[in-house]
């Protein structure tokens, strides 16, 4: 009696003693710009060599129906930071400071004028960045930022440090993808210097001197968006790779009125991916070199699908339908991975849909922050996932009232289960798909399943009109831009 007694009050002593907090956990959200979903090794591509993406996911889970939620890059890169569908925004096209996809400046030979879109980020979004830092965390953001302007930048919305990120969506300026860049808010490095290799470095830098944490690094790649360049030596070797490499099928298909490609053996595109490759494998093997791999959370997910209807046609979505600019699934699914050491089993996957609005909540969650309900009214947290659960969730939703220089046309689209329902704007068309059985969205069962489609079409709608979206406007009958009678569908028209 007298032993058991000691014993207990000796744990009781124990239990009262100081103890050293577990250490929060750090971020590295890894973001590449028009990655398509079949870009990767880990995702089925044969030509592009992507190691070090392919060991993450090997190490984490690997999600095979992730979206984004536009299939153009600024809206989709605000909907991570914000938890919101862009819609909700106000952000429904690429950010552009001279406003030339707002109506007043739209001078494209279409049917219908785009709808307006903002021309920044509101200030008054409290971002994932800002979340974090208001809880301790450092934060740093580097490369591509396509938010707005001077005053809206990733220093205005939550990043201690910025690194390459202001108004323009790619490297345009300077040497473009190399030194001197021409972007104010990068240094020019020595001449030559490649741009992915340097925005690791500046991930790298932070990192180290933030060590003991916590932190959010966001890596935000201007790769693989255009200007096509690539390294000399890469270039060579895939010209050298391409020469091996045979295709039974046809090498371009169409799309509406587009030339699409239908194989991947770009040689500049392939040394591009190469390169954002290897600068995702330093930063990855940094965290392993400081000892902080096992605390450290890390996303990969792309903006966008792959281009391959327009600008270079560098790649292929196949066995999605289109690519960049268009709802169809080559326009929205993406790669994405996240490996959550301890939580997330090595080399798994999971088939449910998910969307870019699901990233700010799940990194809170996974932080053990409370929610932000004002944030997360459409994302939702994807810890039940990554532990090896379930998500409940209804449907996803996608609007975009704008033409792109792709070839796509105004649109919205639903996703319930298998089912997806695509509605064009210009003519009220409404295509049906089974993604299950038709993953490619080759055969249209609008007609053969009417129940559904109209049963999808009014939640597309009442959702739409929940989030008081934009619309696109018919141009009136005498503006000079609008095409001539007899030609109603004006997608190719919109180049």
């Amino acid at each position: 009696m007298k032993i058991s007694f000691a014993l207990g009050l000796l744990a009781v002593c124990l239990t009262g003693l100081p103890t050293e907090a577990a250490p929060k956990r750090n971020f590295v959200f890894i973001l590449v710009d028009d990655l398509g979903w079949t870009d990767l090794g880990c995702y089925g591509s044969t030509f592009y060599e992507t190691t070090n993406v392919d060991r993450l996911a090997a190490s984490g889970m690997r999600f095979t129906n992730a979206y984004a939620a536009s299939p153009v890059c600024s809206p989709t890169r605000a909907s991570i930071l914000t938890g919101k569908y862009p819609a909700r925004l106000g952000i429904d096209s690429v950010i552009d400071h001279q406003g030339k996809y707002n109506p007043e400046n739209w001078r494209r030979r279409t049917l219908m004028l785009p709808a307006r879109t903002r021309d920044r980020m509101p200030l008054d979004e409290v971002t994932v960045a800002e979340s974090l830092k208001q809880a301790g965390y450092a934060t740093c953001f580097a490369g591509k930022w396509h938010l707005g302007p001077k005053g809206a930048w990733p220093e205005d919305q939550g990043f201690d440090i910025n690194k390459g990120g202001w108004d323009l969506g790619g490297p345009f300026r300077g040497k473009r993808y190399f030194s001197p860049y021409g972007n104010p808010c990068l240094k020019d490095g020595p001449p030559g210097e490649h741009l992915p290799d340097r925005l690791a470095s500046e991930t790298i830098r932070f990192i180290e001197q933030h060590r003991d944490g916590p932190f959010l690094a966001y890596l935000s790649f201007y790769s693989v968006h255009t200007p096509l360049m690539a390294r000399a030596d890469l270039k060579q070797k895939y010209e050298a790779k391409r020469e091996t490499v045979r295709h039974d099928g046809p090498r371009w298909g169409k799309e509406r009125q587009r030339k699409v490609r239908l194989v991947q053996d770009n040689t500049v595109y392939a040394g591009m991916v190469q390169a954002m490759d290897e600068a995702v494998g330093r930063v990855l093997d940094t965290l392993k070199r400081l000892g902080i791999e096992d605390n450290t959370v890390v996303f990969f997910m792309s903006d966008n699908g792959g281009l391959s209807t327009s600008e270079g046609h560098p790649t292929s979505n196949i066995p999605l339908r289109a690519g960049k600019g268009w709802l169809y699934e080559g326009g929205i699914r993406e790669p994405m991975i996240i490996r959550w050491p301890g939580v997330t089993a090595p080399g798994s996957t999971c088939d449910v849909p998910v969307m870019s609005t699901d990233f700010y909540p799940t990194i809170l969650a996974t932080a053990s922050l409370p929610p932000r309900p004002k944030q997360h009214v459409d994302g939702q947290s994807l810890v039940p996932l990554l532990e090896g659960g379930t998500l409940k969730r209804d449907a996803l939703y996608w609007h975009f009232p704008h033409y792109m220089n792709q070839g796509g046309a105004p649109c919205g689209a639903i996703r319930q289960g298998d089912w997806k329902l695509i509605e064009w704007f210009e003519d009220g068309r409404l295509e049906l798909f089974n993604l299950a059985d038709d993953l490619g969205e080759t055969t249209n069962l609008a007609t053969q399943e009417p129940e559904l489609r109209d049963q999808l079409h009014r939640k597309l709608k009442t959702w739409r009109n929940s989030l008081d979206a934009r619309m696109p406007t018919f141009r009136k009958a005498d503006d000079p831009f609008r095409p001539k009678e007899g030609n109603p569908t004006t997608i190719k028209d919109a180049l």
